[in-house]
């Protein structure tokens, strides 16, 4: 059984519902019909459950699937009040927040925070920033923290890498160049997903062009920071750094160049100094590596909202869903 095979039936025992707030996507459609097929979670597609139903039957899928419009639901004016008691203060009006509401992302979002949903996958419509900007915007990040943030779940061919094979990355996707704090906060984030959805004790590595005072440089002060704030924070996390990509992973060089190391050459969690590292780290180990890169998932939120590619399929829905179940255990 490969790692996605057990995602997903940790996710049938959770008997979770996520909100798919883009009901006029055919790939959302076809999601949603494939998750109850699969039992993987409970889907709630928002639109108009007239014109979903016609679609469906000329895509020849059932509509076995909650549909919801979210325009006509007993709950809006409920929302738009939520809404706009929380964001008045930004300069919000009443009629600003019921138009607001009408955006099925921030509707959708506002079901997680008020608990008919446990989380919502949206993006294959919208883009990153309008699907983070409606998370944060309703649900905010979790106690403790100002960062949200994002990891890929790296599965690569080599089982001599993380844990056989699988690894996390972050951040690849959200913050363009992280404060030592920010960068702290992802690395404690990442770790705890390491539990979660590999089941084992993370070991992270903070990534530099400096492997333990080989350079000097103020890129290299902000990941040594970095450490000593997680330390502080989170002294029960495995980390260290600064470390060279080889000596977070290969042990024989990790052994050479940080000697006594409790990471070095056996890192499961690669936390890049910014956004141009990790996103051209993953998207390199992904072609060249050969390597399955699932994700990004969102992180730092105090409850699970998940953006897609544009570009994604409708099984990426699916998997990003499972994912977002497994986030809720």
């Amino acid at each position: 059984m490969n790692l996605m095979d057990r995602f997903k039936e940790r996710a049938r025992k959770a008997g979770k519902t996520i909100v798919l707030p883009e009901g006029t996507d055919d790939r959302t459609l076809k999601a949603a019909n494939a998750a109850v097929k699969e039992g993987v979670f409970k889907p709630v597609v928002l639109g108009n459950p007239d014109k979903i139903s016609k679609r469906c039957e000329e895509l020849g899928i059932e509509m076995n699937f909650e549909v919801l419009d979210h325009l006509k639901a007993d709950f809006f004016d409920k929302y738009a009040e939520f809404y706009y008691q929380k964001r008045k203060a930004k300069g919000i009006t009443k009629e600003e927040a019921e138009e607001i509401m009408k955006d099925p992302l921030f509707f959708g979002a506002m079901m997680v925070e008020d608990e008919k949903a446990d989380g919502s996958v949206a993006g294959a419509l919208n883009t990153t920033a309008h699907t983070v900007r409606a998370a944060l915007h309703i649900i905010g990040t979790k106690p403790g923290s100002k960062t949200v943030s994002s990891f890929f779940l790296m599965i690569t061919q080599n089982p001599a890498f993380g844990v056989d094979g699988a690894m996390l990355f972050a951040d690849c996707a959200i913050v363009p160049n992280p404060t030592a704090i920010q960068l702290a906060e992802i690395a404690i984030d990442t770790a705890d997903n390491c539990k979660k959805f590999l089941e084992v004790e993370p070991k992270v590595a903070l990534l530099s062009f400096s492997t333990k005072g080989s350079a000097n440089h103020p890129d290299v002060d902000k990941v040594r920071e970095a450490l000593e704030y997680i330390k502080t924070r989170r002294p029960d996390i495995v980390v260290d750094g600064e470390l060279q990509a080889d000596a977070a992973i290969v042990d024989s060089v990790g052994k050479k160049k940080a000697p006594g190391s409790p990471v070095a050459g056996n890192a499961n969690v690669l936390i890049f100094p910014d956004l141009d590292a990790g996103n051209i780290g993953y998207k390199l180990t992904q072609r060249i590596g050969n390597a399955a890169a699932i994700g990004p998932v969102l992180q730092g939120l105090n409850k699970p909202c998940n953006d897609l590619s544009r570009g994604c399929s409708w099984q990426d829905i699916v998997d990003t869903g499972v994912l977002t179940v497994i986030q809720t255990l």
